[in-house]
């Protein structure tokens, strides 16, 4: 950059201030954009400063950068540039009007995308636009003239590829016709199914649907049922329809059942995968109250050196699971055990995740282990990777491990108070380090037996939490830390990594100035350790704060998503240079891809193709997606069928969000989520600020910002479209 800048100065001599000044005021608008256009085109690819563009058009004030400035912005707008790598900072790229890419839709206010496959910025295609096309079809698309000033849009002129696109919905018959009333966001219209397609399906019923074609001129998709999920408002149907709405599965085939039915216990513990025993070792799982597959164990004795010998002890599934039997098939499609508020539905099948390879108390399981070599201020000293034989000792509660980090006695209390003492020094010096200090919380649900449910909670982590954690960090790392180091060798093979990239800085400068207008300081230089520091600063400070939640929240947007890919650049994050998933193999397809890998390596096998082995890592990332989707999902449905009995009920809430169609309001008691429509706050006309996230009242200049305590009273509660609305109480009118 710098040297281009000198180079800049030869082509353009500055001059006396006045000359400038004078000759830059002779220009038109018109020609100071040509000016601009014409340098940005002769700089095609290159990442220039704003500062840069100015001094080549002659700028020579304040006033005549910020015209600069908004020329700039002008052409993002225009999609002529792209933003640069910095906030200021932009590059010109040539694109033809005609580009091929992904069509995104989005029903409701018709906020249909474009995605261009070169990865520039996304362009709106209007619903009349749409040609059709369906959620994640591949298009060719003609960019359409742009008014000065607005953004530009797109047409779809060719569907090149169709997804398959499935809808979940109710089946509406009436008069001979049968639709599909969908509440999906990612389709505006009813589905057309002619009888001949029903498949048995009758009216009132939930269904899964699969769209078959979109005529060219006719309004409705024509579809065919593919599931009869069942009745609307049953706790089964609902939670399935969930599952089916993000493509994920909801039963298990009965034929991948059988064949682990059929696999032989004693197979993981033959000698062919020469097991060190430690069976004798001081073992125990810690886990949630409900849990029924235990992956994980922890092991913990002093050494005749003094030092302590931990072992982190993992289920091996690859033990039992081999590449390309009906089980590794499924996982490998399924990629994750999904999490809906009332029930798990596994990535292996039950024999596996709940018998063979769960660590369970009083049985000899196989398991893949990290056993470390620690002194009493847990510095690593030595660790190895090794398959070994455990028999856990004792299945622990979080709770229950809890009270004896507290002082409560009881079988293995002083192995658990000498791991959490280890566990608080490996996380105070991974907080030096950059690590970042989220603490998590989540809802919890009390239910009945039926699924209904009877309490609504915020659930914060237990040391006991935080112990485990710090282990299953500790055995991740070292296993990404081995594998490239493996054999010496200068290049290391192709595996799997969890990486999670650095913010981006125009974000953090969102944050920082949002919540600076709070009260608080979010300063950072652009340096890993500077930015991590900043932050945790940052969330030490509002901890206890009303605004604690929502600023975390924001602060947790303003990260990269964490992926599985095989180009290691680290995990921001966490502050490490090296690091895999490797302790859950019974619900994360990647850790038993880690777990194969790392076999074939340590018996000095070639490298995997790295390609394939991307396409893979690529699956996984999205199937953790959608899994999330769908808890996130059930979590909401449970929420408001949990709030639809407290209709007319007020209660203290925080602002959590705010849009132009209103606010979002989490309320204190329980955590629940609702919005006040922006129809509700009739006492003005109300405008969104979006610099300082706020509906601000054109007359009366009330203002209703992120994180501002506010009353409210239950309104609505609509399961089908599982949303919650709430009024005003009140004392806030």
């Amino acid at each position: 950059m710098r040297k281009r800048k000198k180079e800049i100065k030869k082509r353009h001599p500055s001059k006396p201030r006045h000359q400038t000044k004078s000759r830059h005021q002779t220009k038109s608008l018109g020609q100071i954009r040509v000016l601009v256009l014409q340098y940005v085109r002769q700089h095609e690819k290159e990442d220039i400063h704003t500062r840069e563009v100015g001094e080549a058009v002659g700028a020579a004030d304040a006033l005549a950068f910020d015209l600069v400035e908004e020329i700039l912005e002008q052409f993002v707008r225009e999609r002529v540039l792209r933003r640069g790598k910095s906030r200021k900072s932009y590059y010109y790229e040539h694109k033809s009007k005609v580009m091929e890419g992904k069509f995104r839709r989005k029903a409701g206010k018709g906020h249909n995308f474009f995605f261009p496959d070169d990865g520039s910025d996304p362009i709106r295609v209007a619903e009349r636009n749409s040609g059709h096309a369906l959620d994640g079809d591949s298009v060719r698309v003609q960019l359409l003239a742009v008014r000065r000033g607005q953004e530009a849009e797109g047409e779809v002129i060719e569907i090149t590829e169709r997804v398959e696109s499935t809808f979940v919905g109710v089946i509406s018959i009436n008069h001979g016709l049968s639709f599909l009333i969908t509440d999906s966001n990612k389709l505006n219209n009813d589905i057309l199914i002619p009888e001949r397609n029903l498949n048995g399906a009758k009216d009132g019923e939930k269904v899964v649907v699969r769209v078959l074609e979109w005529p060219e001129r006719a309004k409705n998709p024509v579809g065919e049922v593919l599931a009869i999920i069942g009745t609307p408002g049953d706790n089964d149907t609902e939670m399935h329809a969930i599952l089916a709405e993000y493509g994920l599965p909801y039963v298990y085939p009965s034929s991948v059942e059988e064949y682990a039915d059929g696999l032989d216990e004693q197979v993981a513990l033959s000698d062919e995968f020469e097991r060190e025993d430690f069976r004798d070792a001081p073992t125990f799982t810690i886990d949630p109250a409900d849990a029924k597959d235990y992956d994980d164990a922890l092991s913990i004795r002093r050494m005749k050196s003094g030092h302590w010998e931990v072992g982190v002890h993992i289920a091996d599934v690859t033990a039992y699971v081999r590449p390309g039997d009906p089980i590794d098939k499924e996982a490998a499609e399924r990629a994750t055990s999904v999490y809906l508020v009332d029930r798990t539905v596994p990535m292996l099948p039950e024999r596996l995740c709940n018998d063979l390879c769960s660590l369970r108390e009083g049985v000899d399981r196989p398991a893949y282990s990290v056993i470390f070599e620690m002194n009493d201020q847990a510095k690593v000293l030595d660790y190895r990777i090794t398959r070994t034989v455990i028999n856990s000792n004792r299945r622990m509660a979080y709770e229950e491990a809890q009270a004896m980090i507290t002082g409560a006695e009881g079988d293995y209390a002083e192995e658990v108070r000498n791991l959490n003492t280890l566990a608080q020094k490996l996380r105070q010096r991974r907080m030096k380090n950059g690590s970042i200090d989220f603490d998590r919380t989540e809802m919890a649900f009390e239910l009945d037996e039926k699924g209904k449910p009877l309490e609504v909670y915020v659930k914060h982590s237990l040391e006991a939490n935080k112990l485990i954690e710090e282990f299953m960090l500790l055995a991740n790392q070292a296993v990404a830390q081995f594998v490239q180091h493996i054999r010496g060798e200068k290049t290391p093979p192709a595996f799997v990594y969890r990486v999670h990239d650095r913010p981006d800085e125009d974000r953090l400068h969102e944050l920082s100035e949002f919540v600076q207008r709070m009260g608080y300081r979010l300063d950072y230089t652009g340096e890993h350790d500077s930015i991590a520091a900043a932050i945790n600063r940052l969330l030490e400070e509002i901890q206890g704060k009303p605004e604690e939640n929502m600023i975390e929240v924001l602060t947790i947007r303003t990260m990269a998503k964490a992926v599985y890919q095989t180009e290691n650049i680290g995990h921001f994050g966490l502050g490490f240079a090296d690091y895999t998933h490797f302790t859950s193999p019974i619900r994360r397809h990647p850790d038993m891809m880690v777990h194969r890998l790392l076999t074939r390596y340590m018996a000095g096998k070639p490298s995997v193709n790295k390609k394939e082995l991307d396409e893979i890592c690529k699956h996984d990332s999205e199937m953790e997606n959608l899994a999330s989707d769908a808890e996130r999902t059930s979590i909401k449905y449970k929420q408001v069928e949990y709030m639809q009995e407290r209709l007319g009920m007020e209660f203290e809430g925080v602002i959590s969000g705010v849009k132009d169609f209103g606010i979002f309001v989490e309320l204190t008691e329980n955590g629940c989520e609702g919005l006040v429509p922006i129809r509700e706050l009739d006492d003005d006309y109300y405008e969104l600020d979006e610099k300082t996230y706020a509906l601000v009242g054109y007359n009366h200049k009330r203002r209703y910002a992120l994180g501002d305590k506010i009353r409210v009273r239950v309104a609505r509660a609509d399961l089908g479209r599982r949303q919650l609305d709430f009024d005003l109480a009140e004392s806030e009118q």
